[in-house]
């Protein structure tokens, strides 16, 4: 709360200019400071610069180092905040991180350095909780007791994978919009910050279908080549009706998904085409079997690794580079590989840091896994990789938007502010655990509260 000195009472034009001006150097920061301390310093802080460096702690990071910390982030133009602050009564360990996340009210990521201790936590708007801790976990243990490169280290990775903008992109209209709510503009100023927040989610979503059409495109060509290749005639004496009704269900299926990918409108939409892809496939699969006089196939999900290798025929132990083995459902050919001690033949989708498995591109990709696997087994298939941990995270957006997050009772963040807008106290409280020192919220100690590895052997 800002103080300013009391003056003589005086009234008509001249106090009412007085009070705008009054008003507007408040705006502008150039009242006098508040006398606020503690965590109303810190968030006051952290809206302005995104960094906040506690007095007493200046002698471990410097006011120089604060400086440029703060530059970079304005430049990355990304909601990640940073404070540094000493293990003191100022900064209760316990509900740390929700009181300051409270305070600033912007969603987005918040790393905190406390005494000898460091931990981040994050809206799962902004970062998925699970890679914000590994981010964190990771820097902290490669700098031990270093502040400066721990946050550096923690911010470079931070700001590639954070969602939104940051609180300062926007600063200069939004204080400028202040004038303007002050000669009674409220009602425009809010309608402009509206048009912006959905033109931005507008822009998201209309990027993400983008890629996805890049990938079920060829998903369609694919299945479209597979029936060009089959030599099935109708006609044929020795078809029966079962293989005409295989055959019909084929064509019917790859129709659909052209038709529903060519209407396709958002993100969403993409999950009815590869369920209609995956139903041709099994309708092929059971037409060579009745041609080739084999039991017809078990109807099975796809094959895990790559959903155009058809139907899977086994479930087989498999781990992602550095994570815990699951069982994964998987075609013969692959099948076959792992068991010879090969890797398998696994779908890889175009990224901006270059091609990698349709699990590690990116939250875009739910849908479209979502219509192979179906939205109730995808993130017990996925644990451990990115896009099983944003399935798996309480509210996360697009997991509330594709169909894996409703009916759970948990909070719809779909619902109030994107990364990098204002939600005040209205945030989901499962994002941010209980701080420091505390068993149930666990600390960066040295082993994560115990744990050592980051959630287990799941990454």
């Amino acid at each position: 709360m800002r103080t300013v000195p009391r003056r003589p009472r005086t009234t008509g034009p001249a106090a009412a200019l007085g009070a705008a001006l009054l008003g507007l150097l408040m705006v502008f920061g150039l009242a006098a400071p508040a006398s606020a301390s503690g965590l109303n310093d810190a968030a006051d802080a952290l809206k302005r610069t995104q960094v906040y460096v506690d007095p007493e702690m200046t002698g471990r990071f410097s006011k120089d180092q604060a400086a440029e910390l703060a530059a970079r982030l304005k430049s990355a133009d990304k909601p990640v905040f940073v404070a540094v602050l000493p293990d003191s009564e100022a900064y209760p360990g316990k509900n740390l991180f929700t009181d300051l996340r409270t305070k600033v009210g912007i969603v987005g990521v918040y790393a905190v350095w406390r005494g000898n201790e460091f931990k981040a936590q994050s809206d799962a708007k902004a970062l998925p909780g699970a890679s914000t801790e590994r981010i964190a976990g990771a820097a902290f243990r490669s700098h031990p007791g270093d502040i400066g490169a721990t946050v550096d280290e923690f911010v470079d990775q931070a700001v590639k994978q954070t969602k939104g903008d940051g609180p300062q992109h926007s600063t200069s209209i939004a204080w400028l919009l202040v004038p303007l709510l002050l000669l009674g503009l409220l009602g425009a100023g809010v309608f402009l910050l509206f048009r912006r927040a959905k033109k931005r989610k507008e822009d998201q979503l209309r990027a993400d279908l983008d890629r996805l059409r890049t990938v079920v495109d060829e998903d369609i060509t694919a299945f479209g080549e597979e029936l060009d290749r089959l030599d099935f005639n109708p006609g044929a004496p020795d078809a029966d009706d079962a293989q005409r009704a295989d055959y019909t269900g084929a064509l019917d299926a790859y129709d659909l998904a052209k038709r529903t990918m060519d209407g396709a409108k958002k993100p969403e939409d993409v999950r009815p085409v590869t369920e209609a892809l995956e139903q041709g496939r099994f309708a092929l699969a059971s037409l060579a079997a009745r041609r080739e006089g084999r039991p017809l196939p078990e109807r099975r999900v796809p094959c895990f690794f790559d959903p155009r290798h058809g139907p899977s025929v086994a479930d087989v132990q498999w781990a992602p580079s550095g994570g815990a083995p699951r069982t994964v459902p998987a075609c013969a050919e692959d099948a076959a590989r792992l068991a010879g001690g090969q890797d398998p033949d696994v779908r890889t989708v175009h990224t901006e840091h270059g091609d990698q498995p349709y699990w590690n591109a990116g939250p875009a990709y739910s849908p479209w896994a979502g219509g192979y696997f179906g939205g109730g087994m995808l993130p017990g298939l996925l644990v451990g990789t990115m896009l099983g941990s944003m399935l798996s995270t309480p509210g996360y957006a697009y997991a509330a938007d594709y169909g894996y997050g409703h009916g759970d009772g948990g909070h719809d963040d779909n619902d109030g502010a994107d990364a990098g807008e204002y939600s005040g106290a209205d945030f989901n409280g499962s994002d941010f655990d209980s701080g420091f020192g505390d068993s149930g919220g666990g600390d960066f100690g040295g082993d994560f509260g115990g744990s050592g590895d980051f959630g287990g052997g799941d990454f």
